[in-house]
């Protein structure tokens, strides 16, 4: 019978309004955070920009998800990053932070437990934080060097508690991050086709017939 009332309930919604709303509470999440980009975005661009280490991206959840994606679009760009797991780093993994690095922490609470724990041993360790966040009073902030704090907006989930509009957010601003650190770089043809070695482009500049 539950079965039955569910699948009553699934057959009313209408799908396709259901899914445009969710791309236009997320496109609206994106318009509202190019808005207020200023200068806290220049001032973490030119910190990845003149790092003299790596750049590490951590990030719990789905925005760790967020995160490796994000370090996987610098370093094919070429800013040297990885993705640093906070679980992992809470047990040993903060060795692989050293001085000269950048790392960018990602938590729109700026809360999360396994962020929060990390944030005096990479102060101590001396590298440069930056917190990617929707909450300004939070611990993250408080510790960061720099920070990026989103406006407010609602999650695209119809609960508005699933990382959605959140987490497109995070991804696009990485993305910023990743693409104009890598044109401020020289980054080109030549220096993607390095990186890309499989394929297409990296074929056609370094294969020989």
């Amino acid at each position: 019978m539950i079965r039955s009332n569910t699948l009553k309930y699934v057959e009313e919604i209408d799908y396709l309004d259901e899914a445009k709303q969710v791309f236009d509470t997320e496109i609206i999440a994106l318009q509202k955070l190019r808005d207020s980009l200023d200068e806290n975005f220049n001032n973490i661009l030119k910190t990845i920009v003149e790092c003299k280490g790596k750049v590490i991206i951590t990030g719990m959840g789905k925005s760790g998800h967020i995160g490796h994606k994000i370090a996987a679009t610098m370093a094919s760009l070429g800013t040297s990053s990885f993705f640093l797991h906070p679980a992992e780093a809470l047990h040993g993994d903060l060795g692989m932070i050293d001085k000269k690095d950048v790392v960018i922490a990602i938590s729109y609470s700026g809360e999360s437990e396994e962020i929060t724990r990390m944030l005096t041993n990479i102060k101590v360790i001396g590298a440069t934080l930056v917190a990617i966040s929707g909450n300004v009073a939070s611990s993250l902030v408080k510790y960061s060097d720099f920070s990026q704090i989103f406006p407010a907006f609602e999650e695209a989930c119809y609960l508005h508690l699933a990382p959605t509009s959140s987490t497109t957010a995070a991804l696009v601003f990485g993305d910023a991050l990743a693409v104009v650190a890598s044109r401020v770089n020289g980054f080109n043809q030549s220096s993607y086709g390095l990186y890309h070695p499989a394929g297409s482009l990296g074929k056609k500049l370094f294969v020989k017939v």
